[in-house]
């Protein structure tokens, strides 16, 4: 049985994965969504009890029955490399391709619809805290009376984005930021605004989590940093996971019906972990290579996994 890999052409991280399931004598096929239509074909019929058919990227064909998992790791849009480019493409492309591929036993690292549900950063927090997490107080508005409100009660902040990265091209990062409670709060009218309370941090905590596997790397924290993507201080180093902590993230996953999820917390000076977020498609790259924890063997590994039928 045969593992698709969806993802871009230039995705170093994807490339230690194909190379570890290759070594593993396990056949794959990678694709990116964005060469749907053209250098991506596909074709399924409804035959009286299912759909039947078959991907087609550049001289590789894959049968879609044949599919033992699939990885959504870094996809394109669909239909973005099309001749005639258009929201209409887009759309018939995307509905033909995942909803061809949700018809399979295939297990999936994670689902579309899993992984849009997952990006919600409110719903996130309301999971976290029924996970059994420790979330820091936290709003989002457009009314400034309430900011203002919520600033004076908590006085340490920071502002984040609600949605992640800015849409632009390419796509801006937008640091979380500290700012004052006196700041002036009219802006926040302009749009949805997420403040947090401030977290003073020991350390960064990055958990990874594969399956069931937890890789944990913890960072001690630049004082002069908030954001810590943006920090060069220090190297991350293997950590051990608190039991709560263990029994929240199995919790989150499954609510969550996710296989993959990348945490970040902040370490207070109790030794407490903050729940910050949960990417359902972060990176794991730069902690394998500063830990030598073996999350890369690991996603091979879930993948390799046939489906029960």
């Amino acid at each position: 049985m045969t593992v698709l890999v969806l993802t871009c052409e230039e995705d170093l991280t994807a490339d230690i994965v194909v190379s570890t399931l290759q070594d593993l004598g396990v056949p794959l096929v990678r694709l990116d969504p964005a060469d749907l239509p053209g250098r991506v074909a596909l074709s399924a019929e409804y035959s009286g009890d299912d759909f039947h058919g078959y991907l087609k990227a550049g001289t590789r064909m894959v049968s879609l029955s044949s599919l033992r998992s699939v990885w959504v790791r870094r996809p394109g849009t669909p239909g973005a490399r099309a001749p005639e480019q258009s929201a209409w493409i887009t759309a018939e492309s995307e509905q033909a391709l995942y909803g061809m591929l949700s018809c399979t036993p295939a297990r999936w690292m994670n689902h579309p619809v899993a992984s849009m549900q997952a990006r919600n950063k409110p719903w996130q927090l309301h999971v976290a805290h029924r996970s059994g997490f420790l979330v820091p107080p936290t709003l989002v508005t457009t009314f400034p009376a309430v900011a203002r409100q919520f600033a004076a009660a908590h006085q340490d902040l920071v502002v984040k984005s609600v949605s992640g990265k800015h849409p632009g091209d390419p796509p801006l990062v937008l640091p979380t930021t500290r700012i004052s409670p006196d700041a002036d709060f009219s802006g926040v009218a302009a749009g949805p605004t997420l403040l947090q309370q401030h977290i003073h941090k020991e350390a960064d905590i990055r958990l990874t989590c594969v399956g069931e596997q937890l890789f944990a790397a913890r960072k001690k924290a630049d004082p002069d940093e908030v954001d810590s993507r943006f920090s060069q201080h220090g190297t991350w180093e293997p950590a051990e996971v608190p039991d709560s902590v263990q029994q929240a993230v199995s919790t989150y996953m499954s609510t969550a019906q996710l296989a993959y999820g990348a945490f970040d917390f902040a370490e207070d000076p109790d030794g407490t972990w903050w729940f910050l977020e949960c990417n359902q498609g972060g990176q794991f790259g730069f902690v394998q290579l500063e830990t030598d924890q073996p999350i890369a063997q690991a996603i091979a590994a879930w993948l390799a996994v046939e489906p029960v039928t």
